[in-house]
């Protein structure tokens, strides 16, 4: 067992924010697994999504890119005719590659054509929503064509229209053990993308009974749950040591129902730090020491890290990862060095260079902030007016990668961006029909975002 490649796990949350989590400073939320996880684990405090919102972030996490670069730029919505282009290298192609069984559970939101769906980038399986859990029908939907049934995937066909979503976690978390134990006595590859804690709101009516927070403290338990869930069926199959674990969000909190970013400014949708830094723990018994890494990485970076674990190709395309390997196993330094923030529709609003950030806009609005991150994560100090060589060096970095891979704000577009997936005629997963008998045919919340 010892000699096997390891199997791989990565759960990633929906809007979780940096302060959400009793691991992260939460003195309300309940999360006793994802805690114990850090605990005997790596605990990044600089760890950063791609993107402010889902769809972005999430393609990103897929083919270690900045959005620009791959071109998806925005939140997709139902029956668009974008999605992230099928000829990008992904996270499930490498595992593929390398022999390993793959398998998605929870949300997609890479593109809900058939061309997009997970099956076309190296997912053996498939079980969950295609889009973000708000956009089906609730009591407010008017236009059931922008918004129709939401639909639950098995591959490629829509078993159920309208799922109850206060069960949605727990089937999950059955397609999840299901999976793993099918597998293992082989390598797998398991993307466990939650749909906790998008609106709307819905748990299992213990966690909201349990619930020190309302509903989005019933979501946090519930999503925490999931994780007990799996390492306790690791633990049983005795395959947990060989299993590398990885929890994270695709991006920061919205800051209200309960959430929280704190210590951090901002919240989803914004390139303050809020926005986009993010949970990251990464467990690996026996091979990865219990700490806390203060270091700056990205999600982006997690492909070409597992490719190198894995010892397997990545392909040609270029990409914006680094391999994090000799960080995180032989606590060399990081190697990246920037990050760039782009906020929605492709503005390149911000640069950071290793504790020094930034913003040149913020809402369509030119500004001069600058702070320094080791000693103002909550970036209340502007120091632009200080440090003018900063601002040099920081402005050239910015300059680079707006001609490399755009910036929407100066009208510039990349000289290294691809093209996102496109298709002719695209069409709804499901249409609104009177006559089915829909198990919830209105969800009772109807918060959005």
């Amino acid at each position: 067992m010892a000699d096997k490649k390891p199997n791989v796990i990565i759960i990633n949350c929906d809007d979780l924010g940096y302060g959400d989590l009793g691991c992260y400073g939460s003195k309300i939320n309940k999360s006793v697994y994802v805690d114990k996880l850090a605990e005997n684990g790596m605990r990044f405090t600089s760890f950063y999504c791609a993107s402010p919102v889902c769809s972005p972030s999430r393609a990103a996490l897929m083919t270690g890119c900045c959005p620009p670069r791959i071109g998806i730029n925005r939140v997709l919505f139902p029956g668009e005719p974008y999605g992230l282009n099928p000829d990008e290298f992904t996270m499930p192609k490498l595992f593929k590659n390398a022999g390993y069984s793959t398998m998605i559970v929870g949300k997609w939101h890479c593109g809900d054509q058939k061309e997009f769906l997970p099956d076309k980038f190296g997912f053996d399986e498939y079980f969950g929503l295609p889009y973000s859990n708000d956009m089906g029908i609730n009591t407010k939907t008017v236009d059931k064509t922008k918004f129709p049934p939401l639909p639950l995937i098995l591959n490629e066909q829509v078993i159920e229209e309208q799922p109850d979503q206060r069960a949605l976690t727990e089937r999950y978390v059955e397609k999840c053990v299901d999976f793993i134990r099918r597998n293992k006595e082989n390598n797998f590859f398991l993307y466990f993308a939650q749909m906790h804690v998008h609106l709307p709101l819905y748990a299992a009516d213990r966690f909201v009974r349990e619930s020190e927070n309302g509903d989005f403290g019933a979501c946090v338990a519930s999503l925490d749950w999931a994780c007990g869930a799996i390492m306790y069926e690791l633990e049983k199959l005795n395959i947990l040591e060989n299993t590398i674990i990885m929890f994270t969000s695709d991006n920061g909190s919205r800051g209200d129902y309960g959430s929280s970013n704190l210590p951090l400014k901002g919240n989803k949708f914004t390139t303050w730090e809020g926005g986009q830094r993010i949970p990251f723990i990464i467990y690996w018994k026996d091979k990865i020491k219990p700490s806390i890494n203060n270091q700056m990485a990205s999600q982006m970076d997690l492909l070409p890290t597992l490719a190198s674990v894995i010892n397997q190709d990545m392909g040609q395309n270029i990409i914006d990862g680094f391999d994090l390997s000799d960080m995180i196993f032989n606590n060399g330094d990081t190697p990246r060095r920037d990050f760039i923030y782009y906020a929605p529709d492709m503005k390149l609003e911000a640069v950071r260079k290793d504790n020094w950030k930034l913003h040149f806009s913020k809402g369509n609005v030119p500004v001069k902030l600058l702070y320094n991150l080791e000693t103002d994560i909550s970036e209340s100090d502007n120091l632009y007016e200080s440090y003018p060589e900063i601002i040099s060096e920081l402005t050239e970095i910015y300059k680079r990668y707006k001609t490399k891979l755009g910036d929407s704000l100066s009208g510039t577009e990349g000289s290294e961006s691809r093209k996102c997936g496109y298709v002719e005629n695209p069409v709804t997963l499901t249409e609104y029909d009177p006559n089915h008998p829909y198990i919830i045919a209105m969800y009772d919340k109807d918060d959005m975002g």
